[in-house]
């Protein structure tokens, strides 16, 4: 599939994407790609949270909410070196 895209942006943001190579289907394709996966991420953890706070019993505390996130994000990563 193939869209144009009309981008009203400062001249000096412009020129310097424009210096380097972001403007390129690539580049922008890389981009927008991580920024969806970021989004997802995001909405996936407050999916998370939430399905947390709905368990009965103890809430859990800041550092082991934290100790989640920190093994989430590390089986993440290694999950995207493999790709």
């Amino acid at each position: 599939m193939s869209i144009t895209l009309k981008l009203d942006l400062p001249e000096k943001l412009a020129a310097e994407a424009k210096a380097n190579g972001l403007f390129e289907s690539a580049s922008l394709s890389g981009l927008l790609e991580d920024e969806l996966r970021r989004r997802r991420s995001g909405q996936e953890l407050i999916t998370a949270l939430d399905e947390i706070r709905r368990q009965p019993g103890v809430t859990p505390t800041e550092d082991e909410i934290q100790a989640e996130i920190a093994a989430v994000r590390k089986s993440r990563r290694g999950d995207e070196g493999r790709r």
